[in-house]
C-alpha cells in the first residue's frame, strides 16, 4: 500500500512538472522561430495522453527526469515581461539590456527626450532601443515599462509603430489605450473603413465598453447586422450599454425608424454616431470643444460659416486653426469672402486700423491678393504678420507667410528685402542621404568605407586599407581627424589588420571620452547608454555634429558592441555625399 501511494505521488509530481510550464507559456512566440519541445512521446494514440505519461514514468521509474525538465524550464524567458516590436539581436542588444539600469535613470532620460524634436538619426536610435523586446529594469514594474513606450507612441502620433505593436504582442498592459487611440484617430480623419479594419485588434483580452460599441457599429458599417445584433445583445446583458447608444444602434439596425436628435460630445464615438444619425446635423464648436472632435468636424467637412458676419464663430475657427485643430487654409478662404467695397480695398493700409482685428486681417489679405508689386506684397505680408501677432495667432500665420514669400521672385528686390525674405522663410529639414563620393586622399571619405556602405568582403577591404594608407602616408602634412580615428577604431574591431606603424592608441590618446558615458559602457548598460547618445544627437542630424562628438559616439557603440547601430552612424556621418 505504501509503495502504491508513493507511486501515485510520484506520478502526480511529474505530471505537474510536465504540464504546468506548458500551460504557463505565452501563446505566441515573439520571434516566431522557436519550436515547442515535446514532453513525451505517445505510445498509443488511442489512449489518453495523461495515462500514457503515467505509464511511461511508472515503467521506467526515471526520477532524475524531473531535474532535467526543471533546468530546461528555468532557462526559458518569462515572456509575460517582454514587450516590444523588434528582435533585440538585430541591433546588438539582448533581453537583459536594461537589467543594470536604474528605473529612475530611464524615466529621467525619456522625460528629457520627450521635450525634444529629435532628428531622423536620433529617432531611429531611440526606436531601435525602446522598442526592442526586453525585460524592464529590475526596479521597474512591467506595467510602467510598457506605459513609457505606449505614451511615446501616442505623443508622437506613431500609428505605424502602434500597428506593429498590436501585431507583435498578443496581450499587454494598457492594450485598450492604444487600440482606442488608433480607432479614434481613424474616426477623426473620417476614415471609418480603415478604422473598422483596426477593430480586429479588439479581442477578448480587451474588456472595454467603448471599443465594444465601436465594434458593433463596424458590423453595421460593413452590413453585418446579424453579427452586430449578437454583440449588442451581449453588451446589453453585461449592462455595458446606455440609453444614447441603444437609441442609435436600434435606429441603425432598422429596429426603430427615428432617433433622438440630442448630440453627445463627451467622446468621439458618441459624437460620430450623432453626426451620422441626425438629419441636417449641425454643431457649433467652441473653446471647450475637444481637439479630436474639432479634427473630425474638419475632416468630415461639417464646419460651415453660413453667416460671414458671424465674427464670434470666425474667431473660434481662428483659435482652433492656431491650435492645429482646424485647416488653416480654410481661414484664408473665409477672409476672401468678406465684402469690403472698392474704396476700402484701395485705401486698405489706412482703413484697416478702423476695423475690428478679424476684418483688419481679412482686408489686408485681400489687398495682398490684388497686389502685383513684389515689394508691396512683402510689406503687406509683414503687416499681416503683425496683425496675427496682436491676437496671439502666430502659429496660424507662420507657414502661410513662409509659403507666400517662397513664391516671390527676389531677383529684382533690394538687398534689404532679400534679407527679410530669407529670414522669414521657414525651412523644413528633409533628411535625404545623397550619393557617396569617395575620396582616397582623406581616410574617412575613402573607398575603405565600402566595408560598411556596400558590405565589402574583409579580404578586399584589407587591400583597400593597405593601398589607401600608403597614399596617405606619403602626405607628410596629413592630419588624422577624429572621423578618421572613428573609422580606424571600427575596422580594427571588425577584424581588419592595421599597418604596423599605425597606432590606434597614439592617435586616440588626445580624445577624452566623457567619464559618465565611459562608465555606462564599462557597466554594460547598453540600452541606457544608447539613450544618452540619442540625447547627445538630439535635434541635429549626426553629420552636423562636430567630429570629436562623432568619434566618441562611434567609440562608445564599439565598446558595447552595438555594431548594427554603429554602422548606421558610420555610413551617415562619415562619407562625403552629393
Amino acid at each position: 500500500m505504501k509503495l502504491k501511494s508513493l507511486n501515485k505521488l510520484v506520478c502526480f509530481l511529474i505530471l505537474t512538472l510536465f504540464f504546468f510550464p506548458s500551460n504557463a507559456e505565452e501563446e505566441i512566440d515573439i520571434w516566431n522561430n522557436k519550436k515547442k519541445e515535446t514532453l513525451a512521446k505517445e505510445e498509443n494514440k488511442a489512449e489518453d495522453i495523461n495515462s500514457t505519461i503515467n505509464s511511461d514514468i511508472l515503467k521506467n521509474n526515471k526520477i532524475n527526469n524531473n531535474i532535467t525538465i526543471e533546468e530546461k524550464i528555468s532557462k526559458e524567458p518569462d515572456e509575460e515581461n517582454l514587450f516590444g516590436i523588434y528582435e533585440p539581436a538585430n541591433y546588438g542588444f539582448d533581453l537583459n539590456m536594461w537589467s543594470k539600469t536604474e528605473a529612475e535613470n530611464l524615466r529621467s532620460s525619456m522625460a528629457r527626450l520627450n521635450k525634444l524634436k529629435l532628428s531622423t538619426t536620433a529617432t531611429k536610435l531611440l526606436e531601435s532601443t525602446i522598442f526592442s523586446f526586453s525585460y524592464p529594469p529590475s526596479d521597474m514594474k512591467i506595467e510602467e515599462f510598457v506605459d513609457i513606450k505606449i505614451n511615446w507612441m501616442i505623443e508622437n502620433k506613431r500609428l505605424d509603430l502602434i500597428d506593429q505593436t498590436l501585431k507583435n504582442n498578443k496581450t499587454f498592459h494598457n492594450k485598450k489605450k492604444i487600440v482606442q487611440y488608433l480607432v479614434d484617430q481613424n474616426i477623426a480623419k473620417a476614415n471609418l473603413k480603415e478604422g473598422c479594419e483596426k477593430s480586429n485588434f479588439i479581442d477578448k483580452s480587451i474588456k472595454d465598453p467603448y471599443l465594444e460599441k465601436f465594434k458593433i457599429y463596424c458590423f453595421i458599417f460593413n452590413d453585418q447586422k446579424n453579427e452586430a445584433q449578437l454583440l449588442y445583445d451581449i453588451l446589453k446583458e453585461q449592462n455595458q450599454s446606455d440609453n444614447f447608444f441603444d437609441d442609435k444602434i436600434n435606429f441603425l439596425l432598422g429596429i426603430t425608424n427615428k432617433t433622438n436628435n440630442k448630440i453627445k460630445d463627451d467622446n468621439l464615438l458618441n459624437f460620430y454616431l450623432s453626426s451620422v444619425t441626425i438629419e441636417n446635423f449641425k454643431y457649433e464648436p467652441g473653446k471647450k470643444t475637444k481637439k479630436i472632435i474639432w479634427e473630425y468636424l474638419d475632416a468630415a467637412n461639417l464646419i460651415q460659416l453660413e453667416d460671414i458676419d458671424d465674427k464670434e464663430k470666425l474667431k473660434n475657427l481662428e483659435l482652433a486653426a492656431n491650435k492645429n485643430q482646424f485647416d488653416k487654409n480654410k481661414i484664408f478662404n473665409i477672409y476672401k469672402k468678406i465684402d469690403f467695397g472698392l474704396n476700402n480695398l484701395i485705401n486698405a493700409e489706412d482703413n484697416y486700423q478702423t476695423l475690428n482685428t478679424i476684418d483688419a486681417r481679412a482686408l489686408i489679405y485681400q489687398k495682398f491678393l490684388l497686389s502685383d508689386n513684389e515689394e508691396n506684397k512683402i510689406k503687406l505680408l509683414l503687416l499681416l504678420e503683425e496683425l496675427f501677432k496682436k491676437d496671439n495667432l502666430s502659429n496660424l500665420y507662420s507657414k502661410f507667410l513662409s509659403d507666400r514669400l517662397k513664391e516671390i521672385d527676389v531677383k529684382n528686390l533690394s538687398d534689404s528685402y532679400k534679407e527679410t525674405v530669407e529670414k522669414k522663410i521657414v525651412t523644413e529639414k528633409e533628411f535625404v542621404l545623397g550619393k557617396i563620393k569617395y575620396d582616397d586622399k582623406i581616410l574617412h571619405k575613402s573607398r575603405l568605407l565600402k566595408f560598411y556602405t556596400e558590405n565589402q568582403d574583409e579580404k578586399k577591404s584589407q587591400k583597400n586599407l593597405n593601398k589607401i594608407y600608403k597614399k596617405i602616408k606619403k602626405n607628410k602634412k596629413y592630419f588624422y581627424s577624429a572621423k578618421d580615428i572613428a573609422l580606424i577604431d571600427s575596422i580594427y574591431r571588425d577584424g581588419l589588420k592595421l599597418p604596423s606603424d599605425l597606432s590606434l592608441t597614439e592617435l586616440s590618446k588626445e580624445y577624452d571620452i566623457p567619464s559618465g558615458l565611459s562608465n555606462l559602457a564599462k557597466n554594460n548598460e547598453t540600452a541606457f547608454l544608447t539613450l544618452k547618445i540619442v540625447e547627445i544627437i538630439g535635434e541635429d542630424e549626426i553629420a552636423e555634429l562636430d567630429p570629436e562628438t562623432i568619434y566618441f559616439i562611434i567609440y562608445l557603440l564599439n565598446e558595447i558592441n552595438l555594431k548594427p547601430l554603429r554602422n548606421e552612424i558610420l555610413v551617415t556621418a562619415l562619407p562625403q555625399r552629393i
